[in-house]
């Protein structure tokens, strides 16, 4: 009839079948198809006809054989009329039709076709029981029943809907089977393998028993046709057709096509159905909508919309294969190519194989420093290069050790820079960088002197400690350049990982040596100035403690012989200068802190701004802006107001963003006046001068005398221009020609546009509010005249200094009610000084005046402005003495005074920290007299002339004197 395929899912069954007649053909399937396509066309009326079938041969030599068989009329009408539909069938007895109950088997991915076999898991222990015992009873017959889905439920293979399947039983299966299925004869059976042999249709019309479920069912019998009928037979002739365009284009098909294991008894148009149906790759719901179909025009109609669709299928699968044909037959050719060019350069000489020529490259790399290169790394340089010849290029050894000779010939061993000497040039390079810093610029000309005086420079470890802005970052810089040293920097904010300062193992994927060798490699010179950013922010994670693996890099004894665990040599770092940066001393562990020379910045007082951003910050932002100097002009007030109202922290960074935006200012409102002005000009199509030009000759001179008169028509303001006449007396020979006298009027012309007058932007501090906004801080000083009970006081901030009141007010009074309450959101420390300065407080009054019971008696409030802003330390106790002793006394201390210092509760008094800071606050809120503790003597005797310049410093050991310089004063002093 046509040629049978096997797929993983159906498979044809092997028939008893009349002899047949076998002479070999050199034909294929598809001609096997056209044969009978043809022969079915040729004669349909004849009863008696040939079929041809085609067959692999047995021992795979020949290439296929056409089994020609022939089958008459008197034996088709000899047979009775269910031997013709089941001639291929096995006889068994009894017949299949009398089983009219049946074990119910559950199909979970496709209906099983009559005529085709199935292998199906049997995973209930009942069924597969009952099965085995029907098969022994000579009854292996079984329904075959597809399931239904889920709603919702995923149909793929292999999907816990295909689990769930095996778990139903009694009623649920029942209920999820389809009603129309295929009586199918049990094969074998292995294990829990069950192989069915489909041989009609089956309807189920009642459940007999649910364990294992059995049904009754009734036999379905195809609807009768007209086997002449021309619609039906065209139909056919299209299956037939188009199942040999797919066996044309699909590989997959052919690749599945075997011998034929069943010869149908007589060619009928339900089997060619079922055939095609069976076959394809439709899903579940058409094969099973085929199946319950019995009218068979209508089951052609559907066997062949689902061939159609395996044609299509097979188009598409064709064009894909053969562009992804083509790309890799692109791909291979091209390698093909390139080996073969690479084999004629080498037999050729022209070029060498991948090891020889890296090995060529390392070798050339390491040789200008051969010589300064220490012997141990050499040794491992060579043992590197010697192993990478033996190593296949292909190996992942070999790229780890290609990475590793990669880096070990590009450091600079015993590379140095020339370093300068010269303290001069030096100082003269440091101070067109940065103003101020003096104790910084100091160290640095230091290290140059002692370099000069040995001959050679070492290493060193700075720490430039202080708050954000002041130039901690960017000094670093400048000692480069000072120093002529190449400059390094990476930052250890937030860093985790010990392999970023020591590097990764090279057993791992993407290893990488540690930050220092990539310094060194970066640089090009084993003596770099590295710059270590933000080591008081040093994170600690699962991969180590970065701050221990800093010790060794930050020690001079030891960097030495610094080890990075990718290089795994030695590598001498004691050349190179670090200068490390922070903001908070005390966040550096101890044994860091240790190993490195901490030099404080503690920012930039009124003047030293002046003088920064008049010198440095003005013209970095004036030529960023494109503006020129002619232009603009910012006055000192102004400067002076942007310093005191808007950028009072100790560093320069946010004073450079204003001044940034004052000049971003004044380039938009430049620009703007330019385009106003400029269609003016530019609208009219006429010149910018009209030149009326006179040449009076008098035939005496020898020259001509020429008067030029200048007017301008078009001018780029809105103000009416008047006439400028310019007279020139030019002495011109006869031999000069007429252009250049054309050249001398244009001059002319050019030189009057020159004088026109340009707007200049004017800053003052009267519109410096235009630029930067509203000022951000206001006058520290809250009182011109002290009251009783509120003292100013000295703090450190972050921003620098600042000053701050502390107030005491009586609540009530009352025998033995004496307490004190405290607000302004103090710290712990805070609170403590306010209960030592209560204690003392009532000391100092007994002393004073024993008949005073004022603390005893008194509820009092301690109020520390402003109470939005967190303050804590110890250095208030001396002024919150002197606030509860002014309102004991009923005496306001001088209006001019301000101190600062911890007491303890015998009254002494103890070293504070930040006396620049304070020191700069106090000048800042106009303050006369400061009290520090006698111990800050030598921190007060450091500061610049101009920070003590007009302050009355006291210093003191007991609180007993500042009780003195606070209320010991006359009253008209104070007035």
């Amino acid at each position: 009839m046509l040629k049978l395929l096997r797929s993983p899912r159906v498979h044809c069954l092997t028939a008893a079948t009349p002899t047949p007649r076998v002479r070999p053909v050199s034909n294929s399937v598809i001609q096997a198809l056209g044969r009978l396509t043809g022969l079915s066309r040729g004669n349909p009326g004849n009863l008696g006809f040939r079929a041809f079938f085609c067959s692999d041969s047995s021992d795979g030599s020949t290439p296929e054989a056409v089994v020609e068989v022939e089958v008459r009329a008197e034996e088709s009408e000899s047979d009775s009329s269910d031997s013709k539909s089941s001639s291929a069938i096995v006889s068994t007895h009894p017949r299949p039709e009398d089983y009219l109950t049946v074990l119910a088997l559950p199909l979970p991915h496709r209906p099983l076709f009559p005529g085709f076999y199935m292998p199906i898991y049997v995973k209930d222990p009942k069924l597969l029981a009952a099965l085995q015992e029907n098969r022994k009873r000579q009854a292996p017959y079984a329904g075959a029943f597809l399931v239904k889905d889920e709603p919702g439920a995923d149909s793929s293979p292999g999907s816990e809907m295909e689990k769930s399947v095996y778990d139903l039983r009694g009623k649920d299966l029942f209920n999820r089977l389809h009603e129309v299925g295929t009586l199918a004869q049990i094969s074998s059976i292995q294990g829990d393998q069950v192989v069915l042999i489909g041989h009609r249709r089956l309807r189920i019309t009642e459940m007999v028993s649910e364990e294992p479920l059995t049904v009754k069912v009734d036999h379905l019998k195809e609807k009768p046709y007209n086997k002449d009928d021309d619609v039906i037979k065209a139909t056919s002739f299209e299956v037939i057709s188009t199942l040999r365009d797919v066996l044309k284009t699909s590989s997959l098909w052919r690749d599945h096509v075997q011998t034929y294991s069943q010869h149908i008894g007589d060619f009928n148009f339900p089997r060619l159905a079922d055939f095609g149906a069976a076959i394809s790759g439709a899903n579940k719901l058409q094969c099973q909508k085929v199946l319950e179909e019995l009218d068979v025009h209508k089951r052609l109609q559907l066997t062949l919309e689902l061939v159609k669709k395996e044609v299509e299928i097979s188009k598409i699968q064709e064009s894909i294969a053969k562009a992804i044909e083509e790309k890799i037959s692109g791909e291979q050719r091209r390698y093909l190519l390139n080996e073969q060019l690479k084999a004629i350069k080498k037999e050729l000489g022209l070029e060498t194989d991948d090891k020889t020529a890296l090995s060529a490259k390392f070798r050339e790399r390491l040789e200008p420093n051969r010589e300064k290169c220490p012997p141990h790394v050499l040794q491992v340089i060579e043992e590197e290069l010697t192993k990478l010849q033996l190593l296949e290029a292909s190996s992942s050894e070999f790229n780890v050790t290609r990475n590793y000779l990669d880096w070990l010939t590009a450091l600079p061993w015993g590379n140095y820079s020339d370093e300068n000497f010269d303290v001069i040039r030096a100082q003269k390079i440091l101070d067109e960088d940065h103003y101020g810093l003096t104790d910084v610029k100091e160290r640095i000309l230091e290290f140059i002197a002692v370099g000069k005086l040995r001959g050679i420079s070492q290493g060193k470890i700075i720490c430039l400690s202080g708050p954000p802005g002041v130039g901690k970052t960017s000094i670093g810089r400048s000692i480069a350049r000072a120093l002529n040293r190449k400059f390094f920097r990476f930052s250890v904010g937030g860093l985790s990982d010990v392999a970023e300062i020591k590097g990764h193992r090279r057993t791992y994927i993407g290893a990488m040596p540690g930050k220092m060798v990539q310094c060194l490699k970066n640089v090009g010179t084993a003596n770099p100035l590295v710059l270590i950013d933000e080591i008081d922010k040093l994170g600690r994670g699962h991969a180590g403690d970065p701050a221990s693996a800093l010790l060794e890099l930050l020690d001079p004894e030891q960097n030495a012989n610094f080890l990075d665990h990718y290089l795994d040599v030695p590598i001498d770092l004691s050349k190179v200068l670090f200068v490390c940066t922070a903001n908070v001393v005390e966040n550096i562990p101890n044994p860091l802190l240790d190993r490195m020379e901490v030099i404080a910045i503690a920012g930039y007082i009124t003047d030293e701004k002046m003088h920064i951003a008049r010198d440095y910050l003005e013209k970095t932002s004036r030529d960023a802006c494109g503006i020129k100097p002619e232009q603009v002009e910012v006055t000192d007030a102004a400067l002076l107001a942007l310093i005191e109202n808007y950028c009072r922290e100790a560093g320069v960074r946010n004073l450079q963003k204003h001044i940034e935006k004052i000049y971003r200012k004044i380039a938009l409102k430049l620009v703007r006046q330019g385009a106003s002005s400029e269609p003016a000009v530019a609208g009219e199509d006429v010149q910018p001068a009209e030149v009326v030009a006179e040449v009076v000759d008098d035939g005496q001179q020898v020259g001509n005398e020429t008067s030029v008169v200048v007017e301008s028509v078009g001018s780029s303001s809105d103000e009416q221009t008047a006439e400028t006449p310019i007279q020139t007396d030019t002495i011109l020979t006869d031999d000069q020609p007429k252009d250049i006298k054309e050249a001398n009027v244009t001059q002319n012309v050019q030189e009057s546009e020159a004088t026109k007058t340009m707007e200049k932007v004017l800053v003052d501090s009267s519109n410096l509010t235009d630029f930067v906004g509203k000022p951000v801080f206001h006058a520290e000083r809250i009182y011109d005249n002290t009251p009783v009970g509120v003292v100013m006081g000295l703090a450190w901030t972050a921003m620098g200094g600042s000053t701050l009141y502390i107030e005491t007010t009586l609540v009530e009074q009352g025998e033995g009610k004496g307490a004190l309450h405290l607000t302004g959101q103090l710290g712990d420390v805070m609170k403590e000084s306010a209960q030592i300065a209560h204690t003392v407080s009532r000391a100092i009054l007994l002393e004073k005046d024993p008949e005073n019971p004022f603390f005893a008696n008194s509820k009092l409030h301690l109020h520390v402005p402003a109470g939005a802003t967190p303050k804590d330390g110890p250095s208030a106790g001396c002024t919150m003495i002197t606030s509860l002793l002014s309102l004991a006394m009923r005496k306001p201390v001088r209006k001019d005074l301000a101190m600062t210092g911890e007491v303890t509760l015998t009254a002494r008094i103890l070293p504070i920290g930040g006396v620049k800071e304070k020191t700069i606050a106090a000048r800042r809120s106009g303050v006369k007299m400061v009290i520090f503790p006698v111990a800050n003597k030598r921190d007060f005797d450091e500061l610049a002339e101009n920070v003590k310049e007009g302050l009355d410093v006291h210093f003191v050991d007991d609180y007993s004197e500042i009780f003195k310089l606070a209320f010991d004063f006359d009253n008209d002093t104070r007035n």
